[in-house]
Protein backbone atom coordinates (compact mmCIF):
# COMPACT_ATOMS: atom_id res chain seq x y z
CA UNK A 1 0.00 0.00 0.00
CA UNK A 2 1.28 3.45 -0.95
CA UNK A 3 2.23 5.82 1.85
CA UNK A 4 0.55 9.09 2.76
CA UNK A 5 1.62 12.31 1.07
CA UNK A 6 0.55 15.67 2.56
CA UNK A 7 0.05 18.56 0.15
CA UNK A 8 -0.44 22.23 1.10
CA UNK A 9 -3.30 23.53 -1.06
CA UNK A 10 -2.45 26.54 -3.17
CA UNK A 11 -5.55 26.65 -5.36
CA UNK A 12 -6.57 25.25 -8.74
CA UNK A 13 -7.14 21.49 -8.90
CA UNK A 14 -5.95 21.01 -5.30
CA UNK A 15 -8.62 23.39 -3.98
CA UNK A 16 -11.19 21.59 -6.12
CA UNK A 17 -10.11 18.27 -4.56
CA UNK A 18 -10.41 19.85 -1.11
CA UNK A 19 -13.98 20.99 -1.81
CA UNK A 20 -15.05 17.82 -3.63
CA UNK A 21 -13.72 15.24 -1.15
CA UNK A 22 -16.85 15.00 1.05
CA UNK A 23 -18.88 13.62 -1.84
CA UNK A 24 -16.70 10.51 -1.76
CA UNK A 25 -16.46 10.28 2.03
CA UNK A 26 -20.25 10.43 2.43
CA UNK A 27 -21.27 8.25 -0.50
CA UNK A 28 -22.54 5.64 1.96
CA UNK A 29 -24.05 8.09 4.45
CA UNK A 30 -27.55 9.03 3.23
CA UNK A 31 -28.21 11.43 6.13
CA UNK A 32 -25.40 13.77 5.03
CA UNK A 33 -26.47 17.03 3.39
CA UNK A 34 -24.11 18.43 0.72
CA UNK A 35 -23.14 22.10 1.10
CA UNK A 36 -23.18 24.44 -1.87
CA UNK A 37 -19.72 24.18 -3.37
CA UNK A 38 -19.58 27.86 -4.28
CA UNK A 39 -20.33 28.75 -0.66
CA UNK A 40 -17.55 26.49 0.62
CA UNK A 41 -15.16 28.07 -1.90
CA UNK A 42 -16.24 31.56 -0.77
CA UNK A 43 -15.88 30.63 2.91
CA UNK A 44 -12.31 29.48 2.29
CA UNK A 45 -11.35 32.51 0.16
CA UNK A 46 -9.22 34.97 2.19
CA UNK A 47 -10.26 37.75 -0.18
CA UNK A 48 -14.02 37.18 -0.01
CA UNK A 49 -15.10 36.07 3.46
CA UNK A 50 -14.88 38.64 6.31
CA UNK A 51 -13.58 36.09 8.84
CA UNK A 52 -10.18 36.22 7.13
CA UNK A 53 -9.89 39.96 7.73
CA UNK A 54 -8.48 39.03 11.17
CA UNK A 55 -7.53 35.37 10.64
CA UNK A 56 -5.22 33.23 8.53
CA UNK A 57 -5.40 29.65 7.39
CA UNK A 58 -3.64 26.83 5.62
CA UNK A 59 -5.29 23.90 3.83
CA UNK A 60 -3.84 20.39 3.59
CA UNK A 61 -4.76 17.35 1.52
CA UNK A 62 -3.74 13.78 2.33
CA UNK A 63 -3.14 11.54 -0.67
CA UNK A 64 -2.44 7.85 -0.82
CA UNK A 65 -0.99 7.29 -4.25
CA UNK A 66 -3.24 9.16 -6.68
CA UNK A 67 -6.27 9.12 -4.36
CA UNK A 68 -7.19 12.01 -2.06
CA UNK A 69 -8.17 10.42 1.27
CA UNK A 70 -8.33 13.38 3.65
CA UNK A 71 -8.32 17.12 4.18
CA UNK A 72 -7.98 19.62 7.03
CA UNK A 73 -7.60 23.35 7.64
CA UNK A 74 -5.28 24.98 10.16
CA UNK A 75 -6.56 28.37 11.37
CA UNK A 76 -5.35 31.18 13.61
CA UNK A 77 -8.13 33.56 14.72
CA UNK A 78 -6.28 36.64 15.95
CA UNK A 79 -9.49 38.35 17.07
CA UNK A 80 -10.39 35.43 19.32
CA UNK A 81 -6.89 35.20 20.76
CA UNK A 82 -6.80 38.91 21.54
CA UNK A 83 -10.28 38.82 23.09
CA UNK A 84 -9.45 35.87 25.38
CA UNK A 85 -5.71 36.47 25.77
CA UNK A 86 -5.01 32.95 24.50
CA UNK A 87 -2.81 31.34 21.88
CA UNK A 88 -5.27 29.00 20.21
CA UNK A 89 -4.75 27.24 16.92
CA UNK A 90 -7.85 25.84 15.24
CA UNK A 91 -8.44 22.78 13.11
CA UNK A 92 -11.54 22.53 10.97
CA UNK A 93 -12.99 21.43 7.64
CA UNK A 94 -11.73 17.95 8.53
CA UNK A 95 -12.84 15.06 6.33
CA UNK A 96 -11.05 11.73 6.10
CA UNK A 97 -11.45 8.14 5.00
CA UNK A 98 -11.26 5.56 7.79
CA UNK A 99 -7.48 5.77 7.50
CA UNK A 100 -5.62 6.39 10.80
CA UNK A 101 -2.33 7.05 9.03
CA UNK A 102 -3.89 9.80 6.95
CA UNK A 103 -5.54 11.38 10.02
CA UNK A 104 -2.24 11.41 11.94
CA UNK A 105 -0.45 13.01 9.00
CA UNK A 106 -3.13 15.70 8.59
CA UNK A 107 -3.24 16.67 12.26
CA UNK A 108 0.56 16.62 12.52
CA UNK A 109 0.77 19.05 9.62
CA UNK A 110 -1.63 21.47 11.28
CA UNK A 111 0.16 21.16 14.63
CA UNK A 112 3.49 22.09 13.05
CA UNK A 113 1.94 25.09 11.29
CA UNK A 114 0.18 26.52 14.37
CA UNK A 115 3.32 25.98 16.46
CA UNK A 116 5.21 28.08 13.94
CA UNK A 117 2.57 30.76 14.48
CA UNK A 118 3.29 30.76 18.21
CA UNK A 119 0.17 28.91 19.35
CA UNK A 120 0.19 26.79 22.52
CA UNK A 121 -2.89 24.59 22.04
CA UNK A 122 -5.31 23.41 19.37
CA UNK A 123 -9.10 23.33 19.40
CA UNK A 124 -11.59 21.96 16.93
CA UNK A 125 -13.47 21.21 14.88
CA UNK A 126 -14.38 24.83 14.18
CA UNK A 127 -15.10 25.58 10.54
CA UNK A 128 -13.78 28.19 10.87
CA UNK A 129 -15.08 29.52 14.25
CA UNK A 130 -17.70 29.12 16.99
CA UNK A 131 -19.85 31.52 14.97
CA UNK A 132 -19.96 28.94 12.18
CA UNK A 133 -20.23 25.15 12.01
CA UNK A 134 -18.81 23.82 15.27
CA UNK A 135 -18.26 20.44 16.88
CA UNK A 136 -18.05 16.80 15.90
CA UNK A 137 -21.28 14.82 15.94
CA UNK A 138 -20.91 11.99 18.48
CA UNK A 139 -24.59 11.15 19.17
CA UNK A 140 -27.66 11.35 16.93
CA UNK A 141 -26.40 9.82 13.69
CA UNK A 142 -29.87 8.56 12.76
CA UNK A 143 -31.07 12.13 12.18
CA UNK A 144 -30.02 14.35 9.26
CA UNK A 145 -28.32 17.64 10.16
CA UNK A 146 -30.27 20.88 10.18
CA UNK A 147 -29.00 24.04 8.52
CA UNK A 148 -25.66 25.19 9.91
CA UNK A 149 -25.00 22.04 11.96
CA UNK A 150 -22.38 19.37 11.39
CA UNK A 151 -22.70 15.76 10.30
CA UNK A 152 -19.86 13.24 10.09
CA UNK A 153 -19.22 9.49 10.08
CA UNK A 154 -19.12 7.85 13.54
CA UNK A 155 -15.52 6.68 13.01
CA UNK A 156 -14.22 10.28 13.09
CA UNK A 157 -14.31 10.18 16.90
CA UNK A 158 -11.77 7.35 17.03
CA UNK A 159 -9.52 9.01 14.42
CA UNK A 160 -9.44 12.27 16.35
CA UNK A 161 -8.87 10.70 19.76
CA UNK A 162 -6.05 8.56 18.34
CA UNK A 163 -4.28 11.81 17.42
CA UNK A 164 -4.14 12.93 21.04
CA UNK A 165 -7.25 15.13 21.23
CA UNK A 166 -9.54 14.97 24.27
CA UNK A 167 -12.95 16.37 25.10
CA UNK A 168 -13.06 20.05 25.99
CA UNK A 169 -16.78 20.84 25.66
CA UNK A 170 -19.92 19.05 24.50
CA UNK A 171 -22.72 20.88 22.71
CA UNK A 172 -26.34 19.73 22.78
CA UNK A 173 -29.23 19.98 20.34
CA UNK A 174 -32.87 19.50 21.28
CA UNK A 175 -35.87 18.48 19.18
CA UNK A 176 -39.42 19.81 19.48
CA UNK A 177 -41.41 17.33 17.41
CA UNK A 178 -44.33 19.50 16.38
CA UNK A 179 -46.14 19.53 19.74
CA UNK A 180 -46.05 23.28 20.29
CA UNK A 181 -47.56 23.38 23.78
CA UNK A 182 -45.99 24.62 26.98
CA UNK A 183 -46.71 22.98 30.36
CA UNK A 184 -49.41 24.88 32.24
CA UNK A 185 -47.00 26.23 34.87
CA UNK A 186 -44.70 27.66 32.21
CA UNK A 187 -47.68 29.15 30.39
CA UNK A 188 -48.79 30.92 33.58
CA UNK A 189 -45.33 32.33 34.29
CA UNK A 190 -44.94 33.44 30.67
CA UNK A 191 -48.28 35.23 30.84
CA UNK A 192 -47.22 36.95 34.05
CA UNK A 193 -44.06 38.16 32.30
CA UNK A 194 -46.08 39.30 29.27
CA UNK A 195 -48.26 41.41 31.55
CA UNK A 196 -45.27 43.11 33.16
CA UNK A 197 -45.33 46.83 32.45
CA UNK A 198 -42.94 47.80 29.68
CA UNK A 199 -42.55 44.31 28.11
CA UNK A 200 -43.30 44.08 24.39
CA UNK A 201 -42.54 41.72 21.50
CA UNK A 202 -42.05 42.83 17.92
CA UNK A 203 -40.99 41.01 14.77
CA UNK A 204 -38.35 42.31 12.39
CA UNK A 205 -39.37 44.92 9.86
CA UNK A 206 -38.61 43.59 6.33
CA UNK A 207 -38.37 47.19 5.07
CA UNK A 208 -35.39 48.06 7.28
CA UNK A 209 -33.35 44.90 7.43
CA UNK A 210 -29.95 46.62 7.60
CA UNK A 211 -30.93 48.25 10.88
CA UNK A 212 -32.56 45.06 12.14
CA UNK A 213 -29.44 42.96 11.57
CA UNK A 214 -27.34 45.63 13.26
CA UNK A 215 -29.67 45.35 16.27
CA UNK A 216 -29.40 41.54 16.25
CA UNK A 217 -25.62 41.87 16.31
CA UNK A 218 -25.73 44.37 19.19
CA UNK A 219 -27.91 42.13 21.37
CA UNK A 220 -25.98 38.99 20.43
CA UNK A 221 -22.61 40.52 21.30
CA UNK A 222 -23.96 41.72 24.65
CA UNK A 223 -25.92 38.63 25.66
CA UNK A 224 -23.30 36.05 24.64
CA UNK A 225 -20.25 37.95 25.90
CA UNK A 226 -19.80 35.72 28.95
CA UNK A 227 -20.21 32.42 27.07
CA UNK A 228 -17.34 29.99 26.63
CA UNK A 229 -15.65 30.37 23.25
CA UNK A 230 -17.47 33.60 22.39
CA UNK A 231 -15.94 36.21 20.15
CA UNK A 232 -17.95 39.29 19.05
CA UNK A 233 -19.32 39.38 15.54
CA UNK A 234 -17.93 42.23 13.43
CA UNK A 235 -20.06 44.50 11.25
CA UNK A 236 -18.74 42.82 8.12
CA UNK A 237 -19.45 39.32 9.47
CA UNK A 238 -23.04 40.28 10.27
CA UNK A 239 -23.52 41.83 6.84
CA UNK A 240 -22.18 38.62 5.31
CA UNK A 241 -24.67 36.57 7.35
CA UNK A 242 -27.47 38.90 6.28
CA UNK A 243 -26.57 38.45 2.63
CA UNK A 244 -26.24 34.66 2.97
CA UNK A 245 -29.61 34.08 4.63
CA UNK A 246 -31.63 36.61 2.63
CA UNK A 247 -32.87 34.05 0.05
CA UNK A 248 -34.50 31.80 2.66
CA UNK A 249 -34.97 33.76 5.91
CA UNK A 250 -38.57 34.23 7.12
CA UNK A 251 -39.02 37.59 8.88
CA UNK A 252 -41.97 36.14 10.78
CA UNK A 253 -39.55 33.84 12.61
CA UNK A 254 -37.31 36.55 14.07
CA UNK A 255 -38.41 38.72 16.96
CA UNK A 256 -37.16 41.15 19.60
CA UNK A 257 -38.30 41.57 23.18
CA UNK A 258 -38.36 45.12 24.53
CA UNK A 259 -38.41 46.38 28.11
CA UNK A 260 -39.19 50.04 28.74
CA UNK A 261 -38.69 50.73 25.03
CA UNK A 262 -35.19 49.21 25.02
CA UNK A 263 -34.44 46.09 22.91
CA UNK A 264 -33.19 43.56 25.47
CA UNK A 265 -33.55 40.13 23.82
CA UNK A 266 -33.57 38.58 20.37
CA UNK A 267 -34.69 35.23 18.97
CA UNK A 268 -33.62 34.10 15.48
CA UNK A 269 -35.24 31.06 13.88
CA UNK A 270 -34.45 29.87 10.35
CA UNK A 271 -36.32 27.53 8.04
CA UNK A 272 -34.26 24.35 7.71
CA UNK A 273 -33.26 24.52 4.06
CA UNK A 274 -31.19 21.34 4.22
CA UNK A 275 -33.90 19.30 2.53
CA UNK A 276 -33.50 21.66 -0.43
CA UNK A 277 -29.69 21.55 -0.29
CA UNK A 278 -29.96 17.76 -0.48
CA UNK A 279 -31.71 18.08 -3.84
CA UNK A 280 -29.23 20.65 -5.14
CA UNK A 281 -26.28 18.32 -4.38
CA UNK A 282 -23.75 21.10 -4.10
CA UNK A 283 -24.67 23.11 -7.19
CA UNK A 284 -27.09 25.95 -7.71
CA UNK A 285 -26.91 27.01 -11.40
CA UNK A 286 -30.05 27.38 -13.52
CA UNK A 287 -31.23 23.85 -12.79
CA UNK A 288 -30.62 24.44 -9.09
CA UNK A 289 -32.67 27.63 -9.16
CA UNK A 290 -35.49 25.72 -10.81
CA UNK A 291 -35.28 23.02 -8.15
CA UNK A 292 -35.32 25.67 -5.45
CA UNK A 293 -38.55 27.09 -6.82
CA UNK A 294 -40.20 23.69 -7.30
CA UNK A 295 -39.22 22.12 -3.98
CA UNK A 296 -39.22 25.13 -1.63
CA UNK A 297 -42.57 23.93 -0.26
CA UNK A 298 -40.79 20.83 1.10
CA UNK A 299 -39.13 22.94 3.80
CA UNK A 300 -41.06 21.79 6.87
CA UNK A 301 -38.66 22.14 9.80
CA UNK A 302 -37.00 24.97 11.71
CA UNK A 303 -33.80 25.68 13.60
CA UNK A 304 -33.65 28.05 16.55
CA UNK A 305 -30.29 29.57 15.73
CA UNK A 306 -29.97 32.22 18.40
CA UNK A 307 -31.64 33.37 21.58
CA UNK A 308 -30.01 35.94 23.79
CA UNK A 309 -30.98 38.26 26.64
CA UNK A 310 -28.80 41.19 27.62
CA UNK A 311 -27.13 40.41 30.93
CA UNK A 312 -28.75 43.37 32.69
CA UNK A 313 -32.25 41.97 32.05
CA UNK A 314 -31.86 38.28 32.87
CA UNK A 315 -34.07 38.40 35.97
CA UNK A 316 -37.23 39.33 34.06
CA UNK A 317 -38.24 35.79 33.03
CA UNK A 318 -37.86 36.56 29.34
CA UNK A 319 -36.85 33.02 28.25
CA UNK A 320 -40.31 31.75 29.26
CA UNK A 321 -41.95 34.55 27.31
CA UNK A 322 -39.75 33.73 24.31
CA UNK A 323 -40.66 30.03 24.49
CA UNK A 324 -44.34 30.86 24.54
CA UNK A 325 -43.98 33.15 21.53
CA UNK A 326 -41.93 30.54 19.66
CA UNK A 327 -44.70 28.03 20.23
CA UNK A 328 -47.33 30.54 19.11
CA UNK A 329 -45.36 31.01 15.89
CA UNK A 330 -45.17 27.23 15.45
CA UNK A 331 -48.93 26.89 15.77
CA UNK A 332 -49.69 29.87 13.53
CA UNK A 333 -47.26 28.85 10.79
CA UNK A 334 -48.57 25.31 10.51
CA UNK A 335 -46.51 24.69 7.38
CA UNK A 336 -43.59 24.08 9.76
CA UNK A 337 -43.32 20.91 11.84
CA UNK A 338 -40.21 20.05 13.87
CA UNK A 339 -37.99 22.62 15.57
CA UNK A 340 -34.37 22.06 16.54
CA UNK A 341 -33.03 24.15 19.41
CA UNK A 342 -29.30 24.21 19.44
CA UNK A 343 -26.68 24.30 20.14
CA UNK A 344 -26.27 24.85 23.90
CA UNK A 345 -23.31 24.11 26.15
CA UNK A 346 -23.68 20.81 28.00
CA UNK A 347 -23.03 22.40 31.40
CA UNK A 348 -25.64 25.14 30.88
CA UNK A 349 -28.18 23.22 32.95
CA UNK A 350 -30.36 26.27 33.58
CA UNK A 351 -31.28 26.65 29.90
CA UNK A 352 -31.04 22.92 29.08
CA UNK A 353 -33.49 22.01 31.84
CA UNK A 354 -35.80 24.80 30.72
CA UNK A 355 -35.78 23.49 27.13
CA UNK A 356 -36.61 19.99 28.37
CA UNK A 357 -39.40 21.30 30.59
CA UNK A 358 -40.77 23.06 27.51
CA UNK A 359 -40.92 19.75 25.62
CA UNK A 360 -37.50 19.53 24.01
CA UNK A 361 -35.76 16.17 23.70
CA UNK A 362 -31.96 15.93 23.81
CA UNK A 363 -31.26 14.13 20.57
CA UNK A 364 -27.81 15.15 19.33
CA UNK A 365 -24.44 15.78 20.94
CA UNK A 366 -21.40 17.45 19.43
CA UNK A 367 -17.89 17.57 20.84
CA UNK A 368 -15.16 20.23 20.80
CA UNK A 369 -11.67 18.78 21.29
CA UNK A 370 -8.46 20.26 22.69
CA UNK A 371 -4.80 19.33 22.60
CA UNK A 372 -1.87 21.09 24.26
CA UNK A 373 1.16 21.61 22.05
Amino acid sequence: MAGIEIIAVEGGSELKDFIDLPWRIYAEYPKWVPPLKKEVRRMLDPHKHPFWEFSERILFLARRGSETVGRIAGIVDRRYNEFHNEKMGIWGFFECADDPEAAVALFSSVEKWVLQKGMTFMRGPLSPSMNNESGLLIEGFDYPPVVGMAYNPPYYLKLIESCGFTKEKDLLAFLIDGEYRLPDWMERLAERTAQRKGVQIRHVDPKRMDAEYALIREIYNDSWSGNWGFVPLTDNEMRDIQKSVKPFADPGLVFFIYYDDEPVAVCVIFPDINILLKRLNGRIGLLGLLKALIYRSEIKDLRLLMFGVKEKYRQLGLPLLAFRHIYEIGREKNKYQNLEMGWTLEENEAINSLVEEAGGKRYKKYRIFRKSL
